[in-house]
């Protein structure tokens, strides 16, 4: 049976994005391969090859899936966190980041002046809609600068990106990636800044692994963690994107002719009724072309042009052709283009080009209706049902030089009209001939009524009688040209089946007669079409790109072959048969032969004409991959070993998805044909089929795969209608056989008929013409035998969770059902259904090979109304001719599995065997035949009509209505040996109520293969849900064949008074390989494998191979977990942790010691090393005080971090020794050289890792955290406990409960509501007599059978302490983007709201705290801890909650109830937790599991069942005391138990386990994730200690002093208004990042002229600190209106900048520095060794902490970034930076500025930077004196002389007559 779907899922979004729609169909078979092609886990039994492997080539495989999965919506969460914005131009900024995706927009919060914002904000958007709309949604990153509510703010730059890129990136998401952001507007400018963020696509049923979230460091490479996809560059440039639209043809009415009539009467002309434009989207964008006003064939010569980055993170490209109307415009067609299938990124790759070709548009049926049903298929969400058009575009893209003066610099779309194209560009026309026969009409749907049913085939608008081609009004047609549709049309029209064209060339019949269905059974008509099958021809023209095909037909075929080769290869993994290596190798083989057949095909063709540019460069590229998948294919062939087939298995289906991908043609030629069935003349069901798939050549590789050859065809319904039930039902199933290819070549289209037929013609004078009709004569007489033996897993279609299924099979006309069994799953009807006188038509021979499939169909029998369908499945028969003999090889048949799917879901197995046997004529033959099938004799055989023998009745109750019911034949049924299953009755949980009743008494029955067991019981559920008979057993005949074994079904009933029983639930057991025990092997002396009773429980493994242990045992759970100590035994030196391997024999007494790595003490010695030359101080001592729980755990994070990385590390390392040893065994190098090699890249990967250490403890500076190893660790795991641990099923099995109709959702996602209790207990079969020893052990105890020493099952008393460390990346619950978390916890009837302590506004909370409940074990057994959000108004939300069965953790051999800590130790941070000491614990473990120990020996050695462990011997006590004590002993026995031999396993480690938050209403998709653990200590032992502290740190308070010495060389930014000479007013700020509104300034330096400021001037900036995370602590309200206060956690991060003052205006920003108080650049000595160098070569610097400092001063720049982006120094401080505890604080006051206390002296400043007003004089004499005093000398000087004249000529008058008169 082929797990391949078929036909489908357009965007099973299992696959990322493939195209949507229009692409040609093959996708969709990739899509279901790839689903098919699911874990080899999780394939069932079923046989892929069933039918899908063909002998002759008479027969095409059938698609097996019906349903179309695409254009449905699902449910997808994006979760975005943006974390920082870093390097932002521009100056003095408030960024605020817009994240949008689609529509949907959301803001963070504003930060105020500053170019690198942290925001750490976390938002989520919930979409529900079909993958392909949610893949092309775009998501987009917008910087905005001082946003409010009034302005809109201006951008700084945007970044966008399709979801479908990161859906396609490893887990879906990119983690703490930086996003380039640059600007739309101008796309001369460069990177305009960076954003940190994460993002992650959910779909459902996927989950997120998240990195784990401990401390990282902030020190970020922005250049190496771009969000970017692999492979893309970070400099990405512009390019533009023009897509030319030319024009189209063949569109459809959009319009009623109503309209037309009267428009036609007032303008009286008559008009096409469509007025379409094209719109094309790409990358958020629109653009669209004009209106071509009435037309149906309209020519636009347009093109849109797009300005994007390049490469673009959009795939696709939207063409839309729309019907512009004056109320709404509809899509009339929609074309996706693939940029990846058009463009190459190789070293010999092309960019995006494409045509000019015509690419096909598919949607909905083309008669106009108002309100089209199938609108969306026309949006291209959907399988199109219908040709709508086709249009001529071309693609191209040209990079932009962004440095040349003429670009134009928006990235706006444009469009501008372009140059028409010649008729020839896109191909010489050609005539084309599809010839299609019916050779079978059957299962049509009796829905559809008995009207007369018709079936139209349609390539294009060819063939389409009803709603076909518009007659357009213009008919200026081209008639020399073959493009002449309408005529044609006409000529279809008109043509009665008689009647030939002009020419005597032939007329089209593009449909069959119409005829009346037959009644087959209850479900299904089928059409009389026996010995006369229906023809139909076509002729149709279109542009000859045939190449285009047969390259993707060539390329197809391999694929195909590669697909069901590798089918193959899982299958024989999969049943475990022998040697799938060389089936594999085979394949590769095929495979190469294939690829190098492909290029020398290929290699002719390449220099042919009329050509696109894309047909030329694809050719040549997938020559190019096609030669080096070859290539790959030979050498991986070479690798291929037992062991490594898995993974080689892997890659093959790479080179499978690679093919796939190369093989889908983006440029179309001919349209796809579409099968209709008519009914009254409507449209009922449809089959689309590739045009390329039935494309004939004369190269057989390059022949389409369907091409003349008999095809089974299933009809389905359109659009919408095919989804849910109604398309699981078939609507007909068609035998069809076609061929497409020149009319030239159409000499032998006949030829893959089945032959013996006879050509009827429609016309008594054409000889060349095609047949109308068919007629055989020669017919083969069948009996069809279908082995009905049994199906399992079936779908529940009942509400008690169950079914009452029968099985109805088809094969050609006839149909049978098997009985209904009821209340079953997993049905044997175990009955041989005999179909006689089945007539096929053709050759006997052909038949034999190829015979039709058959049809089985599923259903539940329901007591009133119709049975409802479960499921479908496929099968061929395996045929006997009359003279073949019945016997081996073939027959008798064996039954096989078959998968049965009910849409695209599987709904359970069927396992059958189908002959078809030719009737003989002789009586005595048949009398023989039937010895050789049935030994039985035969008595007597009455010959009936035709010499055909009726088959002797079988023994079995015969029933006057069905006639006997036939089991199936002896040598077909499996052949049987005696097990007995014991059962293990443990007890029931979590029953629910049925019909609103309670459950009161509960029973189990178990049952398998018609035998069964009941349990005792259980008188009162209530006070106990336990059984009390543990054991009980029965035996029963089961297949020899394990795979065969039947599943066992476990119900339990409610026992009701007066001898009622009410099914409460069921569960069915569909494999019991897991629990089938085999008795330990003889040879076997490897304790690791043999079974014994382990830990006393029993344990299912089997003899040596460990290839069916029960799952508890996988080898997962004997791994040593993260963080380990390695025990090394031997003396070869430990090569890194992870390549440690415990050797160990089963009888030698070996020493076990328990050393440290000497890679980890290297590490130490390094450390300290570095610590010295650092030149930091030297690290004190970390006292033990210091070290808290939080120590041990960020302590253990680190470690669980290096280990993923080692891990990386190993993985690398051991391909490159893969690598190593091919190379070998190629050069037959001897394994010990290898060694040596080995080891010299070991210590090159060391030398490497080494030096990386180096450089990231350089970047460190000084050694963030104390020495590693002085820590005590435990274990982080980033998964559930139960994950690990096999779900502590290691004798306890959970069996969920069903009840209820299963629900028909894509996937079972709804089980879950479908779960009504659980049974707990165990299984374990064995073949019956068991050998002796076994029962012969010391105290066996018959009644316990295999199941010996297992606890009693009273109730028990229990204290259950859970610790709950901190939840990540909950999803918020209110609308501002947060959550105000708290922790319930439930257990029974207790429950424990931690209500009032819940944590404003945050969605990392850190809970810190423990809780202690006491329970009952079995009553309480389920640990719910859910995490609510507390509301101020209205009911709490839940926002997710996991579940802990802590019954299984509590009897769980992997001692789960108080994990084993590494170290003992009786005080501080690593105090012992267990009331237990490890000496009782090791005690108590030797008893049970009845081994010799723990015997102590002097020297710290102890011996436990023959091991010698050693360790040390001495402990403190609190007051620093030692004492003598074995505890450290036992502890190194528990660390490594997993050692001992026969009861060995690993005991579970003190640890942390991350379990994901579910919440009911979102199945399937992670909300958030708590850390967490649980300790269960039993009330009857003595009573543990007090609960460890984990309370969360209380940050430190600091307190920060920063000193403002002085400025230097500051850029001057004022011209003085007398002078114009420059100065500035310098003043400086300073704040701690997140404390904006506390910023602090200095006074103002007035008047520099020389850019020297002197300050003296004191912040103080208080803080709380968390040391281990290095983040401070703010806690504010948000807003005005916030409840309460918000805690933040911020890098510690001092802000200092420089200002230039400004009395009326705004200050002016002069440059800033913001320093990392972790690592920061030493401050310069002097002002002059202050440059930009500190702040561009930071990497390289070394770096300070403040925090070990205390106390720092020198000289720092200030930068700003000028106009070009460049950074410029504009000035430099000095400063002193002061760091002190709260308490030093309060000891040492200081004042703020310059006050009291410990006040600063006053600046000694130039009097000129004091201000006019405070000494105008002052300032006048220093303003004017200075610069201008000669000058007033000067004026003085010739002012006194004026003066002094002035006064003489005033005086001499006066004197002159005073002299004269008076002398």
């Amino acid at each position: 049976m082929k797990l391949g779907k078929a036909k489908s899922s357009k965007d099973d979004h299992k696959r990322g994005d493939e195209p949507a729609i229009l692409e040609m169909e093959d996708l969709d078979k990739k899509a279901m391969r790839l689903a098919g092609m699911l874990e080899p886990d999780t394939i069932s039994l079923a046989s892929v090859t069933a039918v899908t492997t063909n002998v002759s080539n008479k027969r095409s495989k059938p698609d097996i899936k019906m349903e179309p999965s695409s254009g449905r919506p699902v449910d997808y969460q994006i979760s975005i966190t943006v974390i920082e914005a870093r390097q932002l131009i521009g100056l003095n900024m408030d960024p605020v980041v817009c994240v949008e995706v689609g529509d949907d927009k959301k803001y963070t919060s504003m930060k105020e002046s500053t170019n690198c914002p942290y925001y750490n904000e976390y938002f989520v958007f919930d979409f529900h809609v079909p993958p392909d709309v949610m893949f092309d949604k775009i998501i987009k990153l917008s910087v905005i600068h001082s946003k409010n509510l009034l302005r809109s703010g201006t951008l700084v730059g945007t970044f966008k990106m399709d979801v479908g890129t990161v859906y396609s990136q490893p887990e879906h998401q990119f983690y703490h990636k930086w996003a380039i952001l640059s600007d739309p507007d101008d796309i001369t400018a460069g990177c305009k800044g960076y954003v940190k963020c994460d993002i992650a696509v959910v779909g459902k049923g996927d989950n997120i692994k998240t990195p784990h979230k401990a401390n990282e460091t902030d020190e970020d490479d922005i250049e190496g963690n771009l969000l970017l996809p692999e492979g893309i560059p970070a400099e990405r440039q512009w390019a533009r994107f023009y897509v030319k639209i030319h024009r189209a043809e063949g569109l459809p009415k959009m319009n009623t002719s109503i309209m037309a009539n009267v428009k036609k009467a007032f303008i009286g002309e008559n008009r096409d009724l469509v007025d379409p434009y094209v719109q094309v989207q790409f990358s958020g964008q629109k653009g669209k072309t004009s209106v071509q006003k009435s037309s149906y064939e309209p020519i636009w010569n347009e093109q849109v042009i797009f300005t994007e980055l390049f490469p673009p993170l959009c795939k696709r490209i939207k063409v839309q052709i729309r019907d512009s109307d004056k109320v709404n415009d509809v899509a009339i067609g929609t074309h996706f283009i693939d940029l990846r299938k058009i463009s190459n990124d190789g070293d010999k790759g092309f960019l995006p080009t494409l045509g000019p070709a015509w690419v096909n548009m598919y949607g909905s049926t083309r008669q106009y209706t108002l309100m089209d049903e199938h609108q969306d298929l026309n949006d291209g969400l959907g399988e199109g049902v219908s040709f709508r058009a086709r249009l001529l575009i071309s693609v191209a893209v040209e990079i932009l030089d962004t440095t040349s003066p003429e670009i134009i610099c928006s990235t706006d779309v444009q469009v501008e009209p372009v140059s028409n194209i010649s008729e020839s560009a896109t191909g010489k026309m050609e005539e084309f001939f599809l010839f299609g026969s019916f050779l079978e009409a059957t299962m049509i749907d009796r829905k559809i009524g008995d009207k007369p049913i018709s079936f139209e085939i349609t390539i294009g608008n060819y063939g389409n009688h009803i709603d076909g081609v518009s007659k357009s009004s213009s008919v200026k047609k081209k008639k020399k040209e073959g493009e002449d549709q309408e005529e044609e049309n006409e000529l279809i029209q008109n043509s009665s089946e008689d009647e030939a064209d002009e020419d005597a060339d032939l007329t089209s019949v593009s449909s069959t007669p119409p005829m009346k269905p037959f009644i087959t059974d209850r479900n299904y008509f089928h059409l009389p079409y026996f010995e006369k099958k229906p023809c139909v021809y076509i002729k149709s023209w279109w542009q000859d790109q045939r190449r285009r095909l047969y390259n993707s037909n060539m390329m197809d075929k391999i694929a195909d072959k590669l697909e069901e080769g590798l089918n193959d290869v899982q299958e024989v993994i999969k049943t475990e048969k022998a040697f799938p290596e060389r089936r594999l190798r085979g394949v590769l083989e095929e495979l190469s032969i294939g690829c190098s057949r492909y290029v020398t095909l290929a290699n002719k063709d390449v220099n042919l004409a009329g050509r696109t540019k894309l047909d030329r460069e694809r050719l040549k590229s997938c020559m190019r991959e096609m030669d080096s998948m070859g290539q790959q294919a030979k050498q991986i062939r070479t690798q291929v070993k037992k062991n490594t087939v898995k993974e080689k298995l892997k890659l093959a289906q790479n080179f499978l998805q690679r093919l796939r991908f190369l093989a889908d043609e983006p440029q179309h030629s001919i349209p796809d044909v579409f099968i209709w069935m008519m009914s009254n003349n409507k449209r009922i069901a449809y089959a689309r089929i590739p045009s390329k798939d039935i494309l004939y050549s004369v190269v057989d590789e390059e022949t389409g795969k369907d091409c003349g050859k008999v095809k089974a065809v299933f009809l389905k319904l359109p659009g919408k209608k095919g989804f849910g039930p109604a398309g699981w039902t078939v609507q007909a199933k068609l035998e069809l056989y076609l061929w497409l290819g020149l009319n030239k070549s159409r000499k032998n289209f006949l030829h893959g008929l089945p032959n013996g037929f006879e050509e009827i013609r429609a016309t008594k004078m054409g000889h060349g013409l095609p047949p109308v009709t068919l007629v055989y004569d020669m017919k083969q007489v069948f009996q069809l035998r279908a082995h009905m033996y049994q199906a399992r897993s079936l779908f529940a279609a009942d509400s008690s969770g169950l079914s009452d299924p029968f099985a109805r099979v088809f094969f050609s006309s006839q149909s049978q059902v098997t009985e209904v069994l009821n209340e079953t799953l997993c049905p044997t009807w175990d009955q041989l259904l005999v179909f006689d006188d089945v007539e096929l038509f053709g050759e006997a021979t052909e038949l034999r090979d190829d015979p039709p499939i058959i049809v089985v169909e599923f259903y539940d029998q329901d007591t009133v109304g119709k049975a409802e369908f479960i499921g479908r499945t496929f099968a061929k028969p395996i045929i006997k001719m009359r003279d073949e003999p019945y016997g081996p090889p073939r027959f008798p048949p064996q039954l096989e599995y078959y998968q049965i799917y009910r849409g695209n879901s599987i709904a359970g197995e069927l396992l059958a065997a189908f002959e078809l046997l030719q009737i003989p004529f002789d009586a005595e033959e048949i009398r023989r035949a039937l010895i050789a099938v049935h030994d039985f004799a035969v008595p007597q055989i009455k010959v009936g009509q035709g010499g055909r023998a009726d088959l002797p009745p079988l023994e079995g109750p015969t029933d006057s209505e069905r006639g006997p019911i036939l089991p199936v034949p002896l040598g077909i049924r499996p052949v049987l040996s005696r097990y007995r299953i014991e059962v293990l009755f443990w007890g029931l949980r979590d029953l629910k109520r049925i019909n609103l009743a309670q459950v009161d008494r509960p029973r189990v029955d178990i049952e398998c293969a018609g035998r069964g067991v009941q349990s005792a019981l259980i008188q009162n559920y209530k006070k106990n849900p336990n059984f009390s008979t543990l054991v009980k057993w029965f035996e029963v005949d089961l297949p020899e064949n394990e795979l065969l074994h039947p599943p066992l079904n476990i119900r339990v009933v409610d026992c009701r008074a007066f001898g009622r029983y009410i099914l409460v639930g069921s569960h069915a057991v569909s494999t019991l390989r897991h629990f089938i025990y085999s008795p330990p092997d003889k040879s076997c002396n490897n304790w690791a494998t043999a079974a014994k009773l382990m830990n006393g429980y029993m344990v299912l493994t089997n003899g040596c191979s460990q290839a069916r242990s029960s799952p508890s045992l996988s080898s997962r759970t004997f791994s040593r977990p993260a963080g380990d100590v390695s025990v090394s035994l031997e003396a070869e030196p430990p090569i890194r942790k992870m390549d440690t391997v415990v050797k160990l024999d089963a009888m030698s007494d070996a020493v076990v010691k328990v050393d440290m790595n000497e890679d980890e003490s290297d590490k130490e010695k390094k450390k300290k090393k570095k610590k010295k030359k650092g030149g930091a101080e030297e690290e004190e001592e970390t006292d033990e005080r210091v070290l808290d729980w939080w120590s041990k755990y960020f302590a253990s994070i680190e470690t669980l971090k290096e280990n993923l990385r080692s891990q990386e590390a190993a993985q690398a390392e051991a391909e490159e020794r893969e690598d190593l040893e091919i190379a070998a065994e190629a050069a037959d190098i001897r394994p010990d050289d290898l060694h040596l090699k080995g080891s010299k890249m070991k210590e090159r990967f060391k030398e490497k890792k080494s030096s990386k250490q180096k450089r990231s403890q350089a970047a460190d500076g000084s050694e963030k955290r104390p020495p590693k190893a002085r820590v005590d660790e435990l274990v982080v795991y980033n998964r559930e406990l139960e994950s690990e641990y096999g779900n502590f099923e290691d004798w306890l099995h959970t069996f969920n409960l069903y009840r209820g109709k299963a629900g028909d959702d894509d996937e079972h996602a709804l089980d879950d509501d479908r779960i009504v209790g659980r049974f707990k207990g165990s299984l374990c079969m064995y073949k019956v007599p068991l050998s002796q020893e076994i029962t012969r052990e010391a105290g066996y105890d018959p009644n316990m059978g295999m199941f010996q020493s297992i606890p009693h099952n009273d109730p028990i008393h229990v204290l259950v302490r859970v610790y709950v460390v901190r939840a990540t990346d909950l999803h918020p619950a209110d609308i501002n983007g947060k959550a105000d978390p708290y922790v319930v916890i439930k257990l029974g009837k207790s429950e424990v709201k931690d209500k009032e302590n819940y944590i404003s506004k945050q969605l990392n909370p850190v809970f810190g705290k423990s809780f202690d409940i006491e329970a009952t074990f079995p009553m309480e057994s389920m640990l719910t801890v859910s995490v609510y959000d507390w509301d101020l108004v209205g009911t709490d939300d839940l926002i997710g909650e996991t579940k802990i069965d802590l019954e299984n953790r509590f009897y769980s051999k992997f001692r789960a109830t108080c994990g084993i800590a590494s170290n003992y130790s009786m005080h501080g941070y690593n105090i012992w937790r267990d009331p237990m000491k490890p000496s009782q614990i090791l005690a108590k473990l030797c008893k049970e599991g009845k081994i010799d120990g723990p015997h102590y020996g002097p020297g710290g050695k102890v011996k436990v069942a023959n091991r010698i462990f050693t360790g040390a011997t001495e402990i403190e006590d609190e007051n620093g005391l030692k004492k003598q004590t074995e505890e450290h002993l036992a502890l190194s026995v528990l660390n490594h138990w997993e050692e001992i031999p026969r009861v060995g396993c690993k005991l579970v480690p003190e640890h942390v386990e991350t379990r994901p938050l579910l919440n009911p209403d979102k199945p399937g998709i992670e909300q958030g994730r708590l850390e967490m653990w649980v300790d269960m200590f039993p009330m009857d032992m003595p009573a543990p200690g007090p609960a460890i502290d984990i309370s969360p740190r209380k940050p430190k308070r600091y307190e920060l002093r920063v000193i403002i010495w002085n400025t230097d060389e500051v850029i001057l930014e004022d011209d003085d208004y007398f002078t114009g000479e420059k100065s500035s007013d310098i003043f400086v700020r300073g704040w701690l990042k997140g404390q904006q509104e506390d910023k602090q300034d200095t006074d103002v330096h007035y008047h520099s002229l020389t850019g020297e400021g002197n300050f003296n001037w004191r912040f103080v900036f208080p803080f709380d600190y968390l040391v281990a995370e290095e983040k401070i602590i703010i806690s504010k309200k948000e807003s005005m209106f916030s409840w309460d206060e918000t805690e933040y956690k911020i890098p510690p991060r001092l802000t200092m900048q420089v200002w230039d003052a400004d009395h009326f205006s705004a200050d002016d920003f002069l440059g800033a520095i913001e320093l990392d108080l972790n690592r920061f650049p030493r401050g310069a000595k002097t002002a002059k060794q202050c440059n930009l160098d500190m702040i561009r070569n930071e990497q390289e610097l070394p770096t300070i902490s403040i925090f070990k400092q205390k106390r720092v001063k020198g000289w720092w720049p200030f930068v700003a970034r000028d106009e070009n982006d460049e950074m410029e120094l504009t000035g430099k401080v000095e400063a002193e930076l002061h760091l002190v505890t709260a308490e030093e604080a309060e000891k040492s006051p200081v004042g703020l500025g310059r006050n009291e206390p410990d006040p600063l002296e006053k600046p000694n400043r130039p009097d000129t930077s004091l201000m006019w007003f405070l000494g105008p004089l002052k300032s006048l004499r220093y303003f004017i004196w200075h610069n201008y005093r000669w000058l007033i000398l000067k004026a003085l000087g010739l002012i006194l002389l004026l003066l002094m004249l002035g006064l003489f000529l005033y005086s001499i008058p006066g004197y002159l007559v005073k002299k004269i008169l008076g002398a």
